[in-house]
C-alpha cells in the first residue's frame, strides 16, 4: 500500500523545503520529493538556488571580490603584495564546499522536523478519493499519496533561439558557475541579475566582459537614477555595455564563438568571445510534472495558474515560487511556502508582494523595495524624493567604498514610504530596514527620527529619509 501523507511537496528548493518544514511544524505528516543529485549521485537539496544559483554565485562573488581588493585596494591600506594569482580550481572547490554545507543543512532540518524525504522526480499519477497519487521516479520507483500537494518545481533558464546551452561555450547560470579557467573574452546576452553577477565574477578575475542587452535602457526594472549610477560604476570598472541591440546568429569560431548582432544605430557587428553567458530570463519548470494526469491548469508560459492564495484549479493542490506568477526570487518562494502551509492549517498566511526586496550582488550592490520614480510617474501619483551619497558617509570612506547612494521616495501628502532604492556597499543588508518600515506603513519622517549608530552605512539611510524633506545634516 502506498505511503500516505497529509502534505506532499514536490520540489526541495527554497520554496519547497521551507513549505515542508513549516507544514511539519504545524503537525502535518509531511513528505518532500526532490531529484537534485550531487557529484556522487546522492541528494542535493536546495534546488537551483543552493546548487547552481544564489548560494554558489555568492561564493564566487566573494572570492573574486577578495582577489579584486588584493590587486587594486590593499595597497591603499599599506598592504603590499606581489605575484598575485588566482587558483580557479581552488576557488571552485570552495564554492562546491559551500553548496554542500547548505545541502547537508537542509537534510538535517528535514530530520529535525520529521519531514520524510524521497530522492527522485515527483509527478502526478492520478486523483484518488480525497487525495492525489504522486509517482516518485528515483533509484526505485514508488507511489505515495497526499491529501494536500504543494508544487514547488522552480524554473529553468531560457535559451537563446538557435544557440542551445552546451554548458561549455554557451552557458546558463549552471555553466557560468564552473568555468574551469578565466576566459580572455566573455560575452553576456542580457543584463539581468544572473548575467551581471557572473560577469562581475569573471571581470574581476581578468576577463574582458561585454554585455549585449536588447532593451534600450540598462536595468529597466530598477529606479532610473539608481540604474544610471550603477551603469556609470560598471563602465568605470571596465564592463562594456551595449544597449538596444538585436542578437543574430551565434556560431563557433575556432575555439570560441562569433556573436552577430545589430547595434542600436543599425550597424551590423560581430562580437568574438571565448565563452558566452546567456541570461535572458527563466521559464517555469513544469515539464515532467504530468499536470494533465489530474487536469492541473497551466498558462501559455507553462506556469501553474494560481489565485492570490496560491490555490490551483484543483482542490487541495497548491503551487508556489518560480513555477507561478510573480517575481522569481528565492525569498518570495519561501514566504509563499510558509503562507500555504499555514493556510492548509486554517491559518491566515500572508505575502505582501509590495514589500519583497530585490538585490543584485554586484559591486556596487543594488537593492530596492517598493515602487520606482518611473512607476509613480506613470501612475500619476504625487511623491517627493530624497537621496544621500555614500561619499558623504564616514563608514563608507573608512571602508574605501563610497560609490552610490540611498534614495527614498514618499507620498507627497502623507509622507508614507513608497520605495527605497540603494546602490552601494552592502545594499543587500541595508534594504531590510526599508522593508520593515514599509511593512509597518512608516513615513520618511519616522526613519529620519530614528537614531542610527555612528559611524555606520545605515546613517545614509537616515540621511536619505531626511533628504525627502530637504534637511540632510551631512551633505
Amino acid at each position: 500500500m502506498a505511503k500516505q501523507f497529509d502534505v506532499v511537496v514536490i520540489g526541495g528548493g527554497p520554496g519547497g523545503y521551507i513549505a515542508a518544514i513549516r507544514a511539519a511544524q504545524l503537525g502535518f505528516n509531511t513528505a518532500c520529493i526532490d531529484e537534485w543529485k550531487n557529484a556522487k549521485g546522492g541528494p542535493a537539496l536546495g534546488g537551483t538556488c543552493t546548487n547552481i544559483g544564489c548560494i554558489p554565485s555568492k561564493a564566487l562573488l566573494q572570492s573574486s571580490e577578495n582577489f579584486d581588493h588584493a590587486g587594486h585596494h590593499f595597497s591603499d591600506h599599506g598592504i603590499q603584495l606581489s605575484n598575485l594569482s588566482i587558483d580557479v580550481a581552488k576557488m571552485l572547490s570552495r564554492k562546491d564546499a559551500v553548496v554542500k554545507q547548505n545541502n547537508d543543512g537542509i537534510q538535517y532540518l528535514f530530520k529535525k522536523n520529521k519531514v520524510t524525504f524521497f530522492h527522485g522526480r515527483g509527478s502526478f499519477a492520478k486523483a484518488a478519493e480525497g487525495s492525489y497519487e504522486i509517482k516518485v521516479a528515483g533509484a526505485a520507483e514508488e507511489t505515495i499519496t497526499g491529501k494536500h500537494v504543494i508544487v514547488a518545481t522552480g524554473s529553468n533558464p531560457r535559451a537563446l533561439p538557435g544557440a542551445p546551452f552546451d554548458e561549455d561555450l554557451v552557458l546558463s547560470n549552471d555553466g557560468a558557475l564552473r568555468i574551469p579557467s578565466v576566459p580572455k573574452r566573455l560575452g553576456l546576452i542580457g543584463s539581468g541579475v544572473i548575467g551581471l553577477e557572473m560577469g562581475s565574477v569573471w571581470r574581476r578575475l581578468g576577463s574582458e566582459v561585454t554585455v549585449l542587452e536588447a532593451l534600450p535602457t540598462f536595468l529597466g526594472a530598477v529606479d532610473e537614477q539608481i540604474a544610471k549610477e550603477a551603469q556609470k560604476a560598471f563602465t568605470k570598472q571596465g564592463l562594456k555595455i551595449e544597449l538596444g541591440v538585436k542578437v543574430g546568429e551565434v556560431k563557433k569560431d575556432g575555439a570560441g564563438l562569433a556573436v552577430a548582432y545589430t547595434a542600436a544605430n543599425g550597424e551590423a557587428r560581430t562580437l568574438q568571445v571565448d565563452r558566452l553567458i546567456v541570461s535572458i530570463g527563466r521559464v517555469p519548470n513544469t515539464i515532467g510534472l504530468d499536470a494533465e494526469a489530474v487536469g492541473l491548469k497551466l498558462d501559455e508560459r507553462g506556469a501553474i495558474v494560481v489565485d492570490d492564495d496560491c490555490k490551483t484549479n484543483l482542490p487541495n493542490v497548491w503551487a508556489i515560487g518560480d513555477v507561478v506568477r510573480g517575481p522569481m526570487l528565492a525569498h518570495k518562494a519561501e514566504e509563499e511556502g510558509v503562507a500555504v502551509a499555514e493556510r492548509i492549517a486554517g491559518q491566515h498566511g500572508h505575502v505582501n508582494f509590495n514589500t519583497i526586496p530585490w538585490v543584485i550582488y554586484t559591486s556596487p550592490e543594488i537593492a530596492w523595495v517598493g515602487q520606482t520614480e518611473q512607476q509613480l510617474k506613470a501612475a500619476g501619483r504625487a511623491y517627493k524624493a530624497g537621496t544621500f551619497p555614500f561619499m558623504a558617509n564616514g563608514r563608507a570612506r573608512a571602508l574605501g567604498d563610497t560609490t552610490g547612494m540611498v534614495k527614498f521616495i514618499a507620498d507627497a501628502k502623507t509622507d508614507e514610504i513608497l520605495g527605497v532604492h540603494i546602490v552601494g556597499p552592502l545594499a543587500s543588508e541595508l534594504i531590510s530596514e526599508a522593508v520593515v518600515a514599509m511593512e509597518f506603513k512608516a513615513s520618511a519622517e519616522d526613519i529620519a527620527r530614528i537614531c542610527h549608530a555612528h559611524p555606520s552605512l545605515s546613517e545614509a539611510t537616515k540621511e536619505a529619509a531626511l533628504a525627502v524633506d530637504k534637511r540632510t545634516l551631512n551633505f
